[in-house]
């Protein structure tokens, strides 16, 4: 499932859900995705209120499962459960800054400060499933603790085949610039560079610095198309009007009326951001809650009646 200078979709909490990975497979139908990160406790315990406790994988090609926890044994149940579901690999969270995962669960980031926790949840989840296992880790809690090698070589030796870097620390969260640091020949594994990655140009930048791959996070936001232009899959969409509406619809058939409607008011925000009145569209979407008048102002915005 993996190969040199590929370019990955970055596991984004509230976003990369099933139907906007939908989307996105239009434009990059074989480039490898990520799940949100998924709670191994709510998945093995079945909680009704979140979806993609039930999501099925088979029929979505390279995707990646991501979860979080700190207890090994439910991480591996998490990924028996998830392997089973058709998911072509696990991804463990080690970087996720929140607090409500990194300090009051004690799991994500806060991994990369207790490298033996993180060890035996590793061994635990490669030793349970058949598929392939990676990481999503940063470069450390804070500056001074810029640990990251230690903790990718750890995991080469519990059988991880590839890690993604993000280039901040837990201290930073999603401020400042991404530092990408030179990956030195002593890593044994791939390692795939995430974070402010928007352009071919800052591939070509992280490859230059040894990364095998790249991964784009936040500049999918409204543009779930860009995933397939870096990766020469596809090119800008002409009529974004029709992809709105049928991301709109792909959100109805999983979440349902109400649920939806509020959820893809910030979609519709990010879909319409730089263009003419997008100020004025985002006032008037954010009030929205009714299905029929989202799709009149999407199809008004944009000047299109139907899904593609």
């Amino acid at each position: 499932m993996f190969d040199n200078n590929q370019i990955f979709g970055a596991p984004l909490a509230g976003i990369t859900d099933k139907p906007f990975r939908r989307i996105v497979r239009m434009f990059a139908p074989s480039a490898p995705l990520y799940t949100e990160m998924i709670s191994c406790h709510s998945l093995v315990e079945m909680h009704k209120n979140c979806p993609r406790n039930f999501d099925r994988y088979d029929d979505e090609g390279n995707i990646g499962t991501q979860i979080f926890g700190a207890n090994a044994d439910l991480m591996a149940d998490a990924a028996r459960i998830l392997q089973d579901a058709g998911a072509a690999w696990i991804d463990i969270n080690m970087g996720c800054p929140v607090p409500k995962v990194a300090t009051r669960s004690g799991a994500g980031a806060n991994l990369m400060r207790d490298h033996k926790l993180a060890e035996k949840i590793m061994r635990a989840v490669v030793g349970a499933v058949q598929i392939p296992v990676s990481i999503k880790t940063r470069l450390g809690w804070d500056d001074a603790h810029r640990d990251w090698a230690d903790l990718i070589h750890i995991a080469a030796d519990c059988g991880v085949r590839f890690v993604a870097l993000h280039g901040r620390t837990r201290a930073q969260l999603y401020t400042g610039v991404s530092e990408l640091p030179q990956i030195s020949d002593d890593i044994k594994i791939p390692v795939i560079a995430n974070g402010d990655i928007k352009t071919s140009d800052d591939v070509r930048r992280v490859t230059d610095l040894g990364y095998s791959g790249a991964m784009i996070g936040r500049a999918m936001l409204g543009r779930p198309w860009v995933l397939g232009v870096l990766s020469g899959e596809s090119t800008v969409p002409r009529h974004v009007g029709a992809i709105v509406l049928q991301h709109f619809e792909y959100m109805l058939e999983y979440y349902g009326g109400r649920a939806a409607t509020q959820m893809f008011r910030k979609h519709a925000a990010w879909y319409s951001s730089g263009m003419p009145n997008s100020a004025e569209f985002r006032i008037r979407v954010n009030q929205i809650n009714d299905i029929d008048e989202m799709r009149m102002e999407i199809s008004k915005f944009w000047g299109c009646a139907s899904v593609i």
